[in-house]
């Protein structure tokens, strides 16, 4: 038996994406507390605003399901 399956996101789905960040390309304030880390992780909604930067990729996708979000990496 044969099934078709909808695999687009369901109205009530709510993505954010994960992306890794250079320290050197955020501002100075934020560069001075990264603390010598080079690269942090941050978490966008959709339509592209920056909600966190975090400081790996794992904690990127936890902080993102403890908000009930779904992450998708970016590359």
């Amino acid at each position: 038996m044969t099934e078709n399956f909808d695999f687009s996101k369901s109205s009530d789905e709510r993505i954010v994406y994960v992306r890794s960040v250079d320290v050197t390309d955020l501002p100075v304030e934020m560069q001075k507390q990264a603390e010598g880390t080079e690269q942090l992780y941050a978490v966008h909604s959709e339509d592209g605003a920056r909600l966190a930067i975090v400081a790996d990729r794992d904690l990127a996708f936890v902080l993102a399901r403890q908000n009930d979000y779904a992450p998708h990496a970016v590359h």
